[in-house]
């Protein structure tokens, strides 16, 4: 699914010639693809039997693909295949909001390792739904270097040199992050098997851009800090002056930060391919 914040990527992503990318966007009036940020990729029942409480919705990645499937249904009565063979479906990022709700609310890395391989196989299920609506060709994302984010850079600050690697970014949440992509790069070699006539694909271009964030026009020293923000790496842990709030403003240069508020990516990291 693609992210309300994120309806743009597609049409300006890099694709192979003789793929039609077709991008799912809410229509006015009605419920289909009323996508929200804090959607997690787990039912918010399981979040809860983890002792989760999912933060403003109970949206998961089985309702949005439900609307999906609604959709198609109401667009493509006779069936969408067809329609379906040529496009380029970006699945994901999925799964970020189940480790950004249990990390807010206190749990450890350990506790969350031990949901990451239901976590992963939501979105395989995810996955071959799609592809039995008729997607031939996919984009699955891995999830972010999470300990490069703002958002924990300013929750979990330490004068601890060590926790950090040489982008400053916090490690034992990085290898979290690794564990995830880890599963999840797995599942789609599996997935492959079962599949031979479907490209997948995985994706995750965060770390390329810190690699190569000179030639690519990034500000080094802005790496860390969120375009839009106040307080150390321009977010505020307390949420109290985070990006909207009365007195916070945005940068001036967007481009010369990978992240926008703090745990949204900015516009480079979306239009940016490896």
């Amino acid at each position: 699914m693609v992210k309300r914040e994120e309806l743009y990527l597609v049409t300006d992503v890099s694709v192979p010639s003789g793929i039609d990318v077709f991008l799912l966007k809410k229509r006015k009036g009605t419920a289909a693809f009323d996508s929200r940020s804090y959607t997690t990729a787990l039912p918010a029942e399981v979040m809860a039997e983890n002792k989760i409480v999912d933060w403003g919705t109970n949206s998961s990645l089985n309702v949005q693909l439900d609307r999906m499937s609604s959709h198609f249904k109401t667009t493509f009565p006779a069936g969408c295949h067809e329609n379906l063979k040529n496009s380029l479906f970006l699945v994901g990022e999925i799964g970020g909001n189940d480790l950004n709700f249990g990390l807010f609310e206190g749990k450890t890395v350990e506790e969350l390792r031990v949901m990451v391989p239901e976590n992963i196989q939501t979105i395989i299920n995810f996955v071959k739904r799609v592809i039995g609506f008729g997607a031939t060709r996919m984009v699955v994302p891995g999830n972010f270097p999470i300990g490069c984010l703002p958002i924990y850079l300013a929750k979990f600050m330490t004068n601890n040199t060590t926790a950090y690697d040489e982008y400053h970014c916090l490690k034992i949440l990085n290898n979290l992050a690794i564990f995830y992509n880890h599963h999840l790069q797995q599942a789609i070699d599996e997935l492959k098997k079962d599949y031979p006539n479907i490209t997948l694909i995985y994706g995750n271009a965060y770390l390329w851009l810190l690699q190569n964030a000179a030639s690519l026009g990034l500000d080094k020293n802005l790496l860390q800090k969120a375009c839009c923000g106040l307080v150390d790496y321009n977010y505020d842990a307390s949420a109290i002056l985070m990006c909207g709030a009365p007195g916070v403003v945005a940068c001036a240069n967007p481009n010369a930060h990978i992240s926008w508020d703090g745990i949204h990516v900015s516009r480079i990291v979306l239009t940016t391919s490896h």
